[in-house]
């Protein structure tokens, strides 16, 4: 049986250059829909779980168009709130090899942006639900933005809901200052706290001892930093993705958790060639959350967050459209890739 998962956020127009060409090399761009919080309520409507995206998006057809994309994959849009002006954009010019990936945000004024409380029953939207999740992401878009993540995690706390935040730092969107002065008091609310190892330093001050710019994701540098961060805020669990860059389109990939009282880390995939890697990290969050719901322990959870996520660096798109059936597939052990007939 489902359980009635919430994600807050954006979701946005993907304009993505075809293949790997070039931005000045393209005359036209590949139309996908995308944006952090939506990645994972896709992810947890594809488990079988009741998944709920909240956001603003205009009435007219760009806006239908975002709320159909979700939709398609079983994400539940009643609390979707409809005004505003425009939906956000971005564009994704997909690296190859030494060449990285690159992102421009057209975003700015978008209608979730510009949303006001009165948009949203927050009461309503957490009535009955299980979890609750929300990243880094939105409270960056705007002071509005923030606000509403603010009072949707006070009312996910007053009706017992799980909350998770995947920290996401965007330095395009702000500076770690603000990013510290706003998400420092929001971790009061979560129970599950998700980052890597730059999102702990950017978002809440906490760096670990580790030299991950040059590639060494050794656990025993971040169990330190795990325990402190426990103990500050509070969390239930805390979580990091280890990424291993090799280039754009070979990475290696496992994760950690720890609950408290042990540490555990998963098995690591070698993920090459990356199809697309944009909402790899949503992917482990849809994973990580549908993984606690449902399995015995945390070592189970995460080995199937990881598998997850793994997929979904070979599939394109903003959204990881596996069935749970496929992740365990993967996370028992089948990566031979071989064709099942």
């Amino acid at each position: 049986m489902g359980k009635k998962v919430v994600t807050l956020g954006e979701i946005m127009l993907r304009l993505s250059t075809p293949g790997n060409t070039r931005f000045v090399q393209s005359d036209s761009f590949d139309v996908v829909y995308g944006g952090g919080e939506a990645n994972v309520a896709v992810s947890c409507a594809n488990y079988g779980h009741d998944a709920y995206f909240v956001t603003k998006l205009p009435k007219h057809e760009i806006g239908q168009s975002a709320v159909n994309a979700l939709r398609k994959y079983g994400v539940k849009t009643d609390f979707i709130a409809r005004g505003g002006d425009r939906v956000g954009i971005y564009y994704l010019e997909t690296g190859a090899s030494m060449r990285p990936s690159k992102v421009i945000y057209d975003r700015a004024h978008s209608a979730i942006a510009e949303a006001d409380p009165s948009d949203f029953d927050f009461d309503a939207i957490m009535e009955g639900a299980d979890w609750f999740h929300w990243s880094g992401i939105t409270p960056a878009i705007s002071d509005k933005a923030a606000e509403l993540t603010r009072l949707a995690c006070e009312a996910a706390k007053r009706h017992g809901v799980t909350v998770s935040v995947d920290l996401n730092f965007r330095k395009k969107l702000w500076t770690k200052e603000k990013a510290q002065s706003i998400m420092k008091p929001l971790m009061k609310y979560v129970d599950v706290c998700i980052g890597n190892e730059e999102d702990a330093e950017l978002c809440l001050g906490f760096k670990p001892d580790a030299d991950v710019e040059g590639g060494k994701t050794d656990a025993e540098g971040y169990k330190g930093i795990f325990k402190a961060m426990a103990q500050e805020f509070g969390f239930k669990y805390v979580i990091s993705t280890l990424r291993e860059s090799f280039s754009a389109t070979h990475n290696g990939w496992k994760a950690m958790i720890y609950n408290g009282e042990e540490f555990y880390e998963s098995k690591r995939y070698d993920i090459n060639p990356i199809v697309d890697r944009v909402g790899g990290g949503d992917s482990f969050s849809g994973g990580i959350i549908h993984g606690l719901l449902t399995k015995p322990n945390q070592g189970a959870a995460l080995e199937f967050a990881v598998a997850a996520s793994a997929l979904k660096h070979t599939i394109n798109g903003d959204f990881n459209l596996v069935s749970a059936e496929e992740v365990e597939a993967l996370a028992g052990g089948d990566a031979s890739g071989r064709v099942q007939r």
